[in-house]
């Protein structure tokens, strides 16, 4: 059984995200909670490791589009990794 909550949990986070660029997480959380092995520490940065491969397939898939605002996300990546980094510590 926990295999195919991974595998459903994963295939929502990641059609979740396709569909509206991010919010995969807030359904990838609960449906992990599902999972018995999972100790509740480990569901956030479990999430996380998913979310990241994730993005970066959705990413790719929109680099082969071509359609990459670089020049207008950059300082917007520059927050989002300073805020990232200052939470991730705390």
């Amino acid at each position: 059984m926990r295999i195919w909550v991974l595998i459903t949990a994963g295939f929502a986070a990641g059609c979740i995200t396709g569909l509206f660029g991010g919010g995969g997480g807030m359904v990838l959380v609960p449906l992990l909670t599902l999972c018995p092995d999972f100790e509740e520490e480990e569901i956030f940065p479990a999430s996380l490791a998913v979310m990241t491969v994730i993005c970066m397939v959705c990413l790719g898939l929109r680099a082969m589009e071509g359609a990459l605002p670089w020049k207008e996300a950059l300082p917007y990546l520059l927050g989002s990794a300073a805020g990232g980094a200052l939470a991730g510590t705390v």
